[in-house]
């Protein structure tokens, strides 16, 4: 039979499991691996539960350790590899797809080539729209850093995004 740190434990990650593959989908863009980054946060948090669940802020916690296991994890020489079975489909040059959907895909790209640090900030503060003082705390840093790396982030998007040519949004500007 289960004891009630397993129960409270369970309850928790069930209840809070779509927020967290969410979350975990927008830092990283694919589905695998938001997967694995769930897997590896429940995991780290079935192992301190119990003494994290009387933690007032749980919720705040476990965003925390799903988007610093994100960043650990980018900074590992080994995530920069990119192994694929084939080439990847390439967009309709005639403009099939959804404006909408080839612009989310440029940003993701032109996120992707941000630093990790700089890439949770802007994920955490525009996509999941938290204020900068969550994000500080998420993060382990002083508001003041997640304002200068928000700033130099969306600088740095912008110069990605002014480099790829008009060709990146169909459509627009022809």
């Amino acid at each position: 039979m289960r004891t009630e740190a397993q129960e409270q434990y369970v309850e928790y990650v069930a209840g809070r499991l779509p927020t967290l593959r969410k979350l975990a989908y927008v830092l990283c863009g694919d589905d695998h691996h938001a997967d694995d980054l769930v897997q590896q946060t429940i995991t780290k948090l079935y192992v301190r539960w119990k003494r994290i669940r009387d933690v007032e802020h749980v919720d705040q916690y476990v965003r925390t350790m799903l988007v610093r296991a994100f960043v650990d994890e980018k900074r590992r020489p080994w995530a920069r590899v990119g192994l694929v079975a084939q080439a990847p489909d390439r967009a309709d040059p005639a403009g099939a797809v959804d404006d909408r959907v080839a612009e989310a895909v440029v940003v993701r790209a032109a996120l992707a080539q941000v630093p990790p640090r700089q890439q949770a900030v802007l994920i955490l503060r525009f996509l999941c729209d938290m204020p900068v003082e969550d994000v500080a705390t998420a993060l382990d840093c002083s508001p003041g850093t997640v304002k200068s790396q928000t700033s130099r982030g969306l600088a740095a998007i912008r110069r990605v995004l002014g480099d790829m040519s008009a060709d990146a949004f169909p459509g627009k500007g022809r």
